[in-house]
Parts: C-alpha cells; sequence; structure tokens
C-alpha cells in the first residue's frame, strides 16, 4: 500500500457550513468554472478582427486558440495534485489571479506574438479554476445534494459556451477586440475577493512532495498527441510530422504510467481506475464530449456552406443545444441524488445517439424546425448525462483525491473535444474526397455534385458519432451503482 493511502483523509466541510454559506461557495466556484471556457469561445468570433489588426496570417491568429487549449489540457492534471497537496482554495484563488493579470496583459498585447504568450500565462490561471472547481462544490455539498450542486456547474459550463459567440461579437464590435479581455479584469478581481472571503480552506497535504517528473512526463505527452490531433485534418494523417509527434506523445504516456506506478507519492494515484465506478464514468464523460463536439464543429459548415445561412442565423440555430443542456442539467442532478446515477446518465446518452441519429438524417431541403428539434435532442440528452456522470465521479474519490478527480473530469471535456474534432473532421474530409471522385466519374457535376458529396460526408460523420454515444450507453451501464454518500 502506498504512504499516502493510509494517511487520515480531510475532515468534510459540508457539517461546518450554513446553506447560506454553501451558496454563496456554490456562487463563488461558478463564476470561475464559467470564466474558462467562456474565454475558449469567446475568442473565436474575434480572430478576423485580431488577425487584421496585427496584420498576420491566418496560421499565426490560430495559435491564439490552439495555445489556450493545449496549455489548459496538458496542465490540468498538475493543478489537480497541487490542489490536493496545498489546498483546493489556494489553487482556486492563484488560479483567479493569473487568469487576471493574463487577461489585462492580452489586452495590452503589443503584437501577435506577445499575445499568445499572454493567452499561456491566462490559460494557466485557467486551468487551475477548472480543476478546482468541482473539488471544491464536492468538498462542501451535502452528499445527498451533490447532484444539484454538480447541476449548478454544468449550467455554467453551458451559460459560457453559448454565450461566449454572442458576447465576443458584441464587444468587439462595440469596443474592439481587446474588451474581450478587459471584461475579465474587474470579474476577476470581484471574484478574488468573494473565493477569498466565502470558500472555506480545505486543508492539504503540503508535507508528501510534488511529483515533478510526472508532472513534466504528462504535460509533454499531452502536447505532444493533442497538437497533432489538432493539425491533422489540414496536413493529412500520412503527414510524418503528425506521425512522430503522436508515437512520441504515446512512448511519453507510457513512460508517465510506469512512473507513477514505482512513486510512493505519484501525481495521479493511478489506484483511482481499479474502481469501476470512477474509471467508466471518466470514459463515458470523455465519449460523451467526442461526440458532442463533432457537432459543435460541423453544424456551422452544414448550416452556413450547405444551407447558405449568414453567420448571424446560423449561430442561432445553434443556441437551443446548449440551451437545453443549460435548462436540464440542474433537473437531472437533482435527481440524481435519489436515483442510481448509472441509469439516468445512459439514459442521457441513448437520447444523445438519438439525435446524432436525426442530424445523419439532415439534406439540403430539411427544415429549420428538423435542425432545431434534432439540436435539442441532443442537448437534453447532453443535459441528463453530464450532471449525474459528473456526480459520480466526484463522488467515487476520498476527499483527499478530490483534486486529481476533479482535474480528471476536466480534462476529459478537453481532450474530448480536441478528440471529436480530429475524428468528425477526418471522417468528413475523407468521405467528401471519396464521394466527389465516385460521382465525378459519375458523370455528375457543378453544384449538385457537391451538394451530395457534402451530404453523404456530414450524414456519415454523424454517423459515427451516434455510435459513440451508443458505446457510452455501454460504458455508463457496466460502470455498477453509484456510491452511497462517499464518506471515505
Amino acid at each position: 500500500m502506498k504512504a499516502d493511502q493510509i494517511i487520515k483523509p480531510l475532515p468534510t466541510l459540508h457539517e461546518q457550513l450554513t446553506p447560506s454559506r454553501r451558496f454563496q461557495v456554490l456562487i463563488a466556484v461558478a463564476v470561475g468554472t464559467f470564466m474558462g471556457p467562456l474565454d475558449s469561445s469567446v475568442v473565436n468570433i474575434a480572430l478576423p478582427s485580431i488577425r487584421s489588426y496585427f496584420q498576420v496570417s491566418f496560421s499565426s491568429v490560430e495559435w491564439v486558440v490552439m495555445a489556450y487549449l493545449l496549455i489548459i489540457s496538458s496542465l490540468l492534471l498538475t493543478f489537480g495534485r497541487l490542489g490536493d497537496l496545498y489546498g483546493h482554495k489556494r489553487i482556486y484563488i492563484w488560479g483567479f489571479v493569473v487568469f487576471t493579470i493574463g487577461s489585462l496583459l492580452c489586452g495590452l498585447a503589443p503584437s501577435i506574438g506577445f499575445l499568445i504568450a499572454f493567452r499561456v500565462l491566462q490559460a494557466i490561471g485557467a486551468g487551475m479554476l477548472m480543476s478546482m472547481g468541482p473539488a471544491i462544490v464536492t468538498d462542501v455539498a451535502p452528499p445527498q445534494e451533490r447532484g444539484k450542486y454538480m447541476g449548478v456547474i454544468a449550467v455554467s459550463v453551458s451559460i459560457a459556451l453559448s454565450t461566449g459567440p454572442v458576447l465576443g461579437g458584441f464587444l468587439t464590435a462595440k469596443f474592439g477586440w481587446p474588451s474581450i479581455f478587459y471584461i475579465n479584469v474587474p470579474v476577476g478581481i470581484l471574484s478574488i475577493i468573494l473565493a477569498q472571503q466565502v470558500i472555506p480552506d480545505s486543508g492539504g497535504q503540503g508535507a508528501q512532495p510534488f511529483d515533478i517528473k510526472g508532472a513534466a512526463l504528462v504535460f509533454l505527452a499531452l502536447v505532444a498527441i493533442l497538437l497533432p490531433l489538432s493539425y491533422a485534418e489540414k496536413v493529412g494523417w500520412s503527414n510524418p510530422y503528425i506521425i512522430t509527434s503522436l508515437a512520441v506523445g504515446i512512448l511519453l504516456f507510457v513512460a508517465f504510467l510506469f512512473l507513477e506506478k514505482r512513486l510512493a507519492h505519484p501525481m495521479v494515484d493511478l489506484s483511482l481506475f481499479k474502481n469501476r465506478l470512477f474509471s467508466m464514468s471518466n470514459l463515458s464523460a470523455l465519449l460523451n464530449y467526442v461526440a458532442m463536439f463533432s457537432v459543435v464543429l460541423l453544424m456551422p459548415f452544414y448550416l452556413q456552406q450547405l444551407r447558405g445561412m449568414p453567420p448571424s442565423k446560423a449561430g442561432l440555430m445553434l443556441i437551443p443545444m446548449p440551451l437545453t443542456t443549460m435548462l436540464i442539467a440542474p433537473i437531472s442532478g437533482s435527481l440524481s441524488d435519489r436515483v442510481d446515477t448509472r441509469y439516468i446518465s445512459s439514459l442521457g446518452m441513448a437520447i444523445t445517439a438519438l439525435g446524432m441519429w436525426l442530424l445523419s438524417n439532415l439534406n439540403f431541403e430539411s427544415s429549420n424546425l428538423t435542425v432545431v428539434l434534432a439540436l435539442v435532442t441532443v442537448g437534453l440528452g447532453s443535459g441528463i448525462f453530464q450532471t449525474p456522470n459528473n456526480s459520480a465521479i466526484m463522488g467515487a474519490v476520498p476527499p483527499y483525491r478530490r483534486g486529481i478527480a476533479s482535474s480528471l473530469l476536466a480534462g476529459m471535456r478537453n481532450v474530448g473535444m480536441v478528440l471529436g474534432v480530429a475524428i468528425s473532421g477526418a471522417v468528413f474530409t475523407g468521405r467528401q474526397n471519396y464521394l466527389m471522385k465516385k460521382l465525378a466519374a459519375a458523370g455528375m457535376a457543378g453544384a449538385p455534385l457537391k451538394i451530395q458529396a457534402f451530404t453523404g460526408s456530414i450524414q456519415l460523420a454523424f454517423l459515427v458519432a451516434c455510435g459513440i454515444a451508443l458505446l457510452a450507453v455501454f460504458t455508463s451501464l457496466v460502470r455498477g451503482p453509484a456510491n452511497v454518500p462517499n464518506m471515505h
């Protein structure tokens, strides 16, 4: 048995707090949980303005988004372990400090290089916030109400993803692109004050050494894996740089696992994955995000390129999906406090699979109502799935492992996003190239050729996403019953 497994666990906090104080903590965490995803979505709409302002290529301005996502995804596990060692509150507040300073510097950036560097700093802060949020909520939530509390966190993420493009477009049009960063500064300062006052100290295990080698290995492994996945669609999967980077990333990850097994105080306690509830719930979360982000990638192309909608109308057409998730997540969270989470999560993924199947039937002549109903179905399934699944993950670990569990949960979202874009993009592009050649050989040309090839490609991509969602139904069912309120 590892030494850190016999340390007396931290005492629970929920009994020491009044309902009013718990609500204040929830608000403080919801704001931080909101800010991270918001800044991953709010910037996309401003990229053309940033590119024009600095007079740089599209490939250069892409790194404003790419650097943010890569750093967050690659450092989440590190921040989770630091939270368990030195206290969730401390890492969370430092995250807000770094995020706020990074936001200010992004607005002041004199060149695209400085902007990318400051986005890295901003991402470090956002990673601290995202990795600590669910851990703090689980610390203060009564076990019998954990699902309801996690529902509020799910809502904050949905609101961030749905309002980001709208808010970014408004601020950029009215005040210029730096305003999308400046707005974080007053919010960050107020949030730091609030968090300092209301979030209780969860203690920590600072006497244990921090696994620096493990942190470096997992960071390099994730960068080496996620970077080529993000670029494979553009340069091709057979590109030698893509293949080499993926191979190096996998080798580094294997080395990380080997190292963690040998350490008395590893960054990631691999014994957590022996718990089927924990491991299968994390796998289900990954599969859910892979399926969901195929919609995020492909639907704008369907609406704008195939259906000819302007960006403003296409954006409005996409809102029903996150809006439905936002409305349903708190309800499913409360329900999961009374019903076994595996059944609710499995039902959610089954509905998501149905929504993906409906999307796979879309074509050039599909009505707007048909599109909206399919997106609402996907949003409904995701809203039913996410909160009970997240609650099951956080309830499956002892208090002194909640930081790493929280960061793993956030990591599943980020890695799922990258995989979803890579898989759906590869399926769509590969199928489109095949159909273009096949239909052209059959004598089809012009607009009919493009419409047929596009429709066939997007339908296959959504069928693949449907299969991934169905796999998540299975992984949700086999994980076993959720623990009775975890009191490790």
